[in-house]
């Protein structure tokens, strides 16, 4: 007996419809394989930063050059700076986007010192930035933080991400952090505490 072709093509539906669903499940689980890959990359790019900033940086951002005085500072050491960025290119942390900015915050300085536009006396604290560590948004942190500090609200688009993270003191502290992903690799794009016009503004 010949099948009807109602019959056919109800079955050749049902084959089309589970096709589908499948090809749906296999995307779900990479899309979920990859989100979980990079996850756990950016974490660790983050951790190892802050062990970087905690034991290992030099601290040298914005150096001052000071008058024959010595009592008032008139630009930026510029070798210090390019010592500086040279440093942080070294670490593999930072990508090309937050070299730029942070070299563009270091001439922005140097220009507004040199032109009168703020003056920063011997002593005093700078008129640029807050007084905060602009690595962290704080004047203190728990020993060790980088060991237990935590990644909240974590958004990948392509090869963006964006997400804040928090350490284990109480409170309602947090740290807005963008990486982008350079020739496969996760790196540092923007920092909260190197905000380009936040951080040159005059008050």
């Amino acid at each position: 007996m010949k099948p009807s072709k109602l019959l056919i093509l109800f079955s050749l539906l049902l084959l089309i419809a589970f096709q589908s669903s499948n090809a749906a499940f296999l995307k779900d689980k990479k899309d979920s394989f990859y989100f979980k890959n990079d996850k756990q990359e950016i974490e660790t790019l983050v951790k190892k930063l802050y062990e970087w900033v905690e034991t290992k940086n030099s601290n040298n951002d914005f150096n001052p050059l000071a008058n024959k005085k010595g009592d008032k500072y008139i630009g930026l050491d510029l070798n210090s700076h390019k010592k500086r960025l040279e440093e942080l290119k070294k670490t593999n942390f930072f990508s090309q986007q937050f070299l730029d900015n942070y070299n563009k915050i270091a001439l922005r300085i140097d220009s507004n010192l040199k032109t009168k536009k703020i003056e920063w006396f011997e002593g005093e604290l700078p008129p640029f930035g807050s007084d905060s560590n602009p690595w962290c948004n704080c004047q203190d942190n728990p020993e060790n933080f980088w060991k237990t500090m935590t990644i909240n609200h974590l958004k990948i688009e392509n090869d963006k991400a964006s997400f804040d993270w928090t350490w284990s003191w109480k409170g309602d502290f947090k740290y807005k952090v963008k990486t982008i992903k350079e020739n496969g690799t996760w790196k540092i794009a923007s920092l909260e505490g190197f905000d380009f016009n936040e951080f040159t503004k005059i008050y």
